[in-house]
C-alpha cells in the first residue's frame, strides 16, 4: 500500500508496520464514473458522492485520517483494495504524503462518505511507471473516510545551550538528553522518533506526527550514513540534534520531486526509543 500510495520514502527501508484494528466496512457498489452527478475541481479532480452521511466534520490540513479504498485503472484492473485486507490506510492530510489527488479529494469528504475519485495523470503519478500503474494513467478510486484524528504536533529539541559535537566525518550533533538504556550497537533492531528540517526550518518528515516510531537495523547500510553514525552514538532514552551535510544523506540527488533538494544539509531530532 505505501509503495502505491506514499509520494516519497524519505529514508532508504524506514518502513514501519501499521497495527490498527481491522474494520469491517463493505466495499461501495461500483459507481457510474461519468454522467451528472460528477463534479469537477479546478485541478481537474473529477468526483461522484456515493454516500454522504450528512455530518459536517470534514478534515483539515495536519489531521491524521483513516481512509479505506479500491484503486482502478480506466479499463477496469484493480491494483490496490483496502477492503480486502480489512484494514483502512492512515496518513496525514494536506502534507504530500500521498498524490495531489488523495489530499485534495479526501478534504472534500465528511465521516462515512464514500466517494469516486477520478484522478487524472497530473494528480496522480503524472509519466511514471509505479507498480502495475502505468505512465500517464488517470485513476480510478473507491473511498471511504473512516476517522479524522487531530493532529500531533512536534516540538524542537532545547539544543541551543549545549555543546556541539563534529565526528571525523562531518557529522554534527547536540546531545539534549543522555540515555540509561543499552548502547546502540552495529546489527541491532532500533527504534527512533524522529523529526526531519530543511535548512529553512520546514519540516519534511516526521514519525511523531504519525505517532510510529521507525524500526530497522542500524549500522548496516538500510537507512542514510549520517544515520548510521549518528544512533550508534547514543543510548536507549537519549535524545540528540544531528546535523547531517550532504555527503553524509542524499548528496547531489533531488528526492521527493524536490521536497529535499539536491545538496542539502539535513537536521534530524532524533530519540532513540529503543534497542534489541
Amino acid at each position: 500500500m505505501r509503495n502505491i500510495l506514499y509520494s516519497v520514502l524519505l529514508l532508504v527501508a524506514l518502513v514501519s508496520c501499521n497495527t490498527h484494528k481491522k474494520l469491517t466496512i463493505k466495499e461501495p457498489k461500483k459507481p457510474v464514473m461519468n454522467g451528472p452527478d460528477t463534479l469537477v475541481t479546478p485541478s481537474g479532480l473529477r468526483y461522484v458522492i456515493l454516500k454522504h452521511t450528512g455530518g459536517s466534520e470534514k478534515p483539515k490540513n495536519g489531521d491524521k485520517v483513516s481512509v479505506h479504498y479500491r484503486g482502478k485503472l480506466a479499463d477496469g484492473t484493480e491494483f490496490d483494495n483496502s477492503f480486502k485486507r480489512g484494514e483502512p490506510f492512515e496518513f496525514q492530510l494536506g502534507m504530500g504524503k500521498v498524490i495531489k489527488g488523495w489530499d485534495e479529494g479526501i478534504a472534500l469528504l465528511g465521516v462515512g462518505d464514500s466517494a469516486m475519485l477520478i484522478i487524472p495523470p497530473s494528480l496522480g503519478y503524472g509519466d511514471r511507471n509505479i507498480g502495475g500503474i502505468p505512465a500517464n494513467s488517470t485513476l480510478y478510486f473507491e473511498v471511504t473516510l473512516v476517522k479524522i484524528k487531530e493532529p500531533v504536533f512536534t516540538t524542537e529539541y532545547h539544543w541551543q545551550n549545549q555543546p556541539e559535537h563534529t565526528t571525523a566525518s562531518g557529522l554534527k550533533y547536540y546531545v539534549v538528553k543522555e540515555g540509561t538504556g543499552i548502547q546502540a550497537y552495529s546489527g541491532a533492531d532500533v527504534k527512533v522518533h524522529y523529526t526531519g528540517y530543511l535548512n529553512d526550518g520546514k519540516i519534511f518528515d516526521s514519525s511523531v506526527l504519525r505517532e510510529e516510531p521507525i524500526e530497522f537495523k542500524v549500522g548496516v547500510g538500510m537507512v542514510i550514513s549520517g544515520w548510521d553514525e549518528g544512533i550508534l552514538l547514543m543510548r536507549q532514552g537519549a535524545k540528540y540534534r544531528f546535523i547531517i551535510p550532504a555527503n553524509l544523506a542524499y548528496g547531489d540527488q533531488e528526492v521527493g520531486g524536490g521536497l529535499i533538494p539536491a545538496g542539502s544539509t539535513l537536521t534530524f531530532d532524533c530519540e532513540l526509543v529503543s534497542v534489541k
